[in-house]
């Protein structure tokens, strides 16, 4: 039994102004959470109870799937980071520091390098295999724009699981496992998700999917199709691209396009549709060096958006920002008129083509001359591209790729994903194990992680009404609310602790609200603090042997006799 008289933490009337989500402000006005600085939160002891119990549930599934836990160190040699490459491929998002020896040293964002440092010195056979072990950890990423509270942040906590496998069979095994414990976790939880196909990103590896909470103030775009079933993140959701007409294309031909620099301005200009036309998308390729960037040049269709993703796994640029005029012009296009005809080949470009683009005939783009465009351009044969394949973003109405029904978008918050590694790190840090026959084979590696912090910051977003939070009893602070109304007998209060000691009795946590107030602020406050269940003791009920019970959701609280509490509390 928590008494609120000795709580280290303030319920808060109204939330600052600058909060930008239901769930965050409900968070702070409640107790559970407070801010330090720009994604870095304190959980007070409401937020670090709820926290708790989300990570015990967490650990009784992966203790289920034969998950053994360790911990490991946020603080790690960047000599790790260095083998594997992500030291030079990952930018500011990771945390890098030097020891008092001058040492390179990483502030962990994931924790792939330090299993595979572990794994390289303790397995050595395939008696050792397969193997499975998880930790709950800090980590750090300094994401340039934190938001919502707990669901974007820079430090925070995650169930970090990683499966170690004699091959692709047993990770694929392993792999099915952690999707369906997962979706267990959730359905505990009582958070509504869906799994999409999802990047591989900086983790690399062979397959991925993510966990999305769908909510409207969330980053990530799904492309669903309510047909089939079909469901992936925008960043690498395909479609079904309309199959161009074969046409005779007549010779090329320069016209002139005076102020027409964008597709809009073109395709008006020249009384075409946007799909009749080609759009030039330039970016430049990060580097931590003081060497220029790279230019890619992407040519997608007019009517079409560049997806960075697709097209940095077909380059395998790792980061991109969009290229200056300058950038532009030192590679031989022209802003606003670039075209990839006449473009020379040069090893700081690369030209890379739809495959839309590639089989349509007579589109019209730019002259690399201010003021000029081409006309019936052909790919094949008026120009050549360094890389052809798909690197369009899908739309909401666009076809799915299965079935061709209409495909829906949608915004959700990722608050899981699963990666088949394969051996990309294996091989990077030499983890071998020795097979039946003696042989040196590479270990197969998963990883899977959960952000617990999002979860609860999430949990926060779904269940809550007008008055305050309402989260389930799994995950609740405290199960029970118990709310002693203002007496001059002193009987009452020790009568309510009697009371909340038998319901702490029967495995139910109290928090008991002993604080010399008014009944309306301790209704409010129960209501903001959103335990599922609110005990009321006052002089009137206990005169009747009774005491009143709400629902948090409930309209009205009703009167019960007190040796059918714990049943009544049991039952509901």
């Amino acid at each position: 039994m928590q008494r609120m008289s000795r709580l280290f933490s303030q319920t808060l009337r109204a939330a600052p102004t600058d909060i930008d989500s239901a769930g965050y402000a409900y968070l702070l006005r409640a107790g559970y959470i407070r801010p330090m600085a720009s994604g870095i939160f304190s959980l007070l002891p409401l937020g670090k109870r709820s926290i708790s119990k989300i990570e015990s549930i967490l650990r009784e599934e992966m203790n289920s799937i034969g998950g053994q836990e360790v911990s490991m160190p946020v603080i790690q040699p960047a000599d790790l980071w260095k083998e594997t490459g992500r030291w030079y491929s990952i930018g500011d998002e990771l945390g890098r520091f030097k020891d008092k020896n001058q040492r390179d040293m990483v502030l962990a964002m994931t924790h792939e390098e330090a299993v595979a440092d572990l794994v390289r010195n303790e397995i050595r056979s395939y008696k050792q295999l397969p193997s499975l072990i998880y930790h709950l950890q800090t980590k750090w990423r300094d994401d340039p724009r934190p938001r919502a509270g707990l669901i974007r942040v820079r430090e925070f906590t995650m169930l970090d699981s990683y499966s170690l496998d004699a091959d692709w069979d047993g990770l694929e095994k392993a792999y099915q496992q952690h999707y369906d414990a997962y979706f267990r976790i959730f359905e505990r939880l009582g958070l509504p998700v869906i799994a999409v196909k999802s990047d591989t990103g900086m983790m690399g590896g062979k397959i991925a999917h993510e966990f999305m909470y769908l909510n409207p103030i969330g980053e990530d775009t799904l492309m669903l199709c309510d047909q089939c079933g079909y469901a992936a993140n925008r960043q690498v959701a395909t479609f079904r691209k309309p199959v161009p007409p074969k046409l005779d294309t007549p010779d090329m031909e320069e016209v002139s396009t005076p102020h027409a620099c964008t597709i809009a301005e073109l395709a008006e200009f020249l009384n075409v549709p946007t799909e009749a036309t080609a759009k030039a998308v330039f970016f430049a390729t990060l580097s931590s060096s003081d060497e220029k960037p790279g230019i890619v040049f992407a040519i997608v269709r007019g009517d079409m958006d560049v997806n960075e993703t697709k097209l940095a796994n077909l380059t395998g640029a790792s980061e991109f920002r969009p290229a200056t005029d300058e950038e532009i012009k030192r590679v031989g296009a022209i802003p606003g008129y670039a075209s990839p005809v006449g473009i020379k080949k040069r090893t700081d470009l690369t030209v890379v083509v739809d495959d839309l683009v590639a089989v349509s005939s007579g589109l019209t783009a730019g002259a690399n001359r201010e003021g000029y465009h081409l006309s019936n351009v052909l790919y094949g044969r008026d120009y050549q591209a360094d890389i052809v394949g798909d690197i369009t973003a899908a739309r909401e109405g666009d076809g799915c790729p299965d079935c061709g029904a209409s495909l829906r978008a949608v915004r959700a918050i990722e608050v899981a994903n699963i990666f088949q590694l394969g051996t990309r790190y294996s091989d990077a840090l030499n983890c071998t194990y020795t097979d039946v026959q003696g042989k040196l084979n590479p270990v197969f590696m998963g990883s899977y992680g959960i952000g617990v912090g999002r979860l609860l910051g999430c949990l926060a977003e779904n269940y809550h009404d007008d008055r305050g939070l309402a989260l389930p009893v799994n995950v609740a602070p405290y199960s029970v609310h118990m709310v002693v109304l203002p007496s001059k007998n002193m009987d009452v209060m020790g009568q309510a602790v009697d009371i909340s000691n038998i319901i702490e009795k029967v495995g139910m946590d109290v928090l008991f609200d002993d604080r010399v107030e008014s009944a309306g602020v301790k209704f409010n406050d129960a209501d903001l603090i959103g335990s599922p269940y609110r005990v009321t003791v006052s002089e009137r009920t206990l005169s009747q042997n009774a005491v009143e019970l709400k629902g948090r959701m409930d309209p009205s609280p009703r009167v019960v006799p007190l040796p059918d509490l714990v049943y009544e509390l049991h039952q509901d």
